[in-house]
């Protein structure tokens, strides 16, 4: 693993609250991610399964969890089941875990070889009252490709139809979105390398740099921080900041664009989410200012309602009212249309078009309940915008929150934020 080790009493209280909201008699089984093709004989780099880590730690192939917590034999409550080295696997694809480190990393007592598993599983399987498997339902999911949780899923209600299956996501949906201090404290680290990162880029950012040597920059002080990019880095020069998804990295940055930049470190896979915009030269126009400002109040005004017991249309919604508001101080919607403005309909959609923020932690879209409410230990990104295409402006702002029960923590407090910051900067 890249990371420095974590304290797998992380992965024991984890695996303890999936334990206390699951009914008796219940056995839950949850699968390491695949290994994905490109092309030819070649494959992606793997990225570990969400559900398996924070349950276990474990970044390895073909490893799966089984959860039996009222298995008569002790031994058999939790099982970590591993592929067994082999000499060829040593000499093609490196060191691969044995059970002492396994049992180091996770914190499971019982670490058996993946063979193992069909004859463990049938006999945990005639005991249990029911079996709750796992799946992808995040929202936004792409679900062409079968995981191995759901061919698992496939295989054992052939073989044992008359069982009664049950949904494990719903419950990891809600206990992950409650983040505890030692996962905090990982992402504020990834924060701190990204702002590392940023203030990196800031040094670079000269009239004629293109995209891709301001994200080389980035990627030079992850690595050196044990970090990788959490998500595919959008680097927006100019008018390509108006392209919500832009990810080509690939044109100059010449004097007067903003140039945005929404990216985030992954460090032990628990991945920060920041978006800031900078002048090219160093200095805001007046126009630049005054939409960036807007965009600010909004950001600054949206994290004030980052709130215990706050649901997530709501708390979207205040921000799109807000934002009409302040997009007819700035001519640029009337006020005839903002006296249409509905939740069907929002006045600011034209600048304004996506979501407010989402739930970070293992991966920059954690999984979490649908519509909240907001309870201590969430963190949510809170990211307004404001895109006008005529003239080649768009402006994002991003800090990651932590919801407590004595208000928002911004995690992001010590990234430059204010116009005149970003200016001195960069200056700097």
């Amino acid at each position: 693993m890249r990371h420095a080790a974590i304290d797998p009493a992380l992965f024991s209280d984890h695996r303890q609250r999936l334990v206390a909201s699951l009914p008796p008699c219940s056995l839950a089984i949850v699968h390491a991610a695949d290994t994905l093709p490109t092309n030819g004989d070649g494959v992606l780099r793997l990225v570990p399964a969400a559900d398996l880590f924070w349950l276990s730690g474990i970044e390895q192939v073909e490893s799966v969890l089984v959860l039996a917590p009222d298995a008569v034999d002790p031994v058999q409550r939790e099982i970590l089941f591993i592929r067994q080295p082999t000499e060829q696997l040593a000499t093609w694809e490196g060191h691969s875990l044995s059970k002492d480190e396994a049992r180091a990393v996770s914190g499971v007592a019982t670490v058996r070889w993946l063979g193992d598993l069909p004859a463990v599983l049938h006999n945990l399987m005639v005991t249990s009252e029911q079996v709750f498997l796992n799946a992808n339902e995040h929202e936004r999911a792409s679900l062409e490709v079968e995981q191995r949780d759901l061919r698992l899923a496939r295989q054992l209600m052939a073989r044992y139809p008359l069982h009664r299956f049950e949904r494990l996501a719903p419950i990891l949906r809600r206990l992950r979105a409650v983040k505890d201090s030692v996962e905090v404290d990982l992402i504020r680290h990834a924060v701190g390398i990204t702002k590392r990162g940023f203030d990196r880029v800031v040094s670079s950012l000269q009239p004629g740099v293109m995209e891709y040597e301001l994200e080389a920059e980035l990627i030079g002080e992850f690595t050196r921080n044990r970090a990788i990019f959490g998500y595919e880095p959008i680097i927006a020069a100019g008018k390509n900041a108006c392209i919500l998804h832009y990810v080509d990295n690939d044109q100059p940055c010449h004097k007067g664009d903003l140039v945005l930049f929404d990216v985030g470190a992954s460090y032990a896979n628990y991945t920060a989410d920041l978006t800031r915009v900078f002048p090219v030269g160093g200095r805001f126009s007046p126009r630049q200012r005054k939409l960036y400002e807007a965009v600010l109040r909004v950001l600054k005004s949206s994290i004030e309602r980052t709130v215990v017991g706050a649901n997530l249309r709501d708390w979207k919604r205040a921000s799109q009212v807000q934002m009409a508001e302040e997009l007819v101080k700035l001519g640029l919607i009337s006020s005839e249309e903002m006296a249409a403005d509905s939740p069907e309909s929002p006045a600011c959609r034209k600048y304004f078009m996506h979501g407010l923020g989402h739930s970070l932690g293992l991966g920059v879209h954690d999984i979490a309940p649908a519509n909240g409410p907001l309870e201590p230990g969430w963190v949510v990104t809170v990211e307004p915008g404001l895109y006008i295409p005529d003239e080649g402006i768009g402006i994002r702002l991003e800090n990651d929150i932590l919801v407590t029960n004595d208000g928002p923590v911004d995690l992001c407090a010590d990234v430059p934020l204010e116009p005149e910051a970003i200016e001195d900067w960069m200056q700097g």
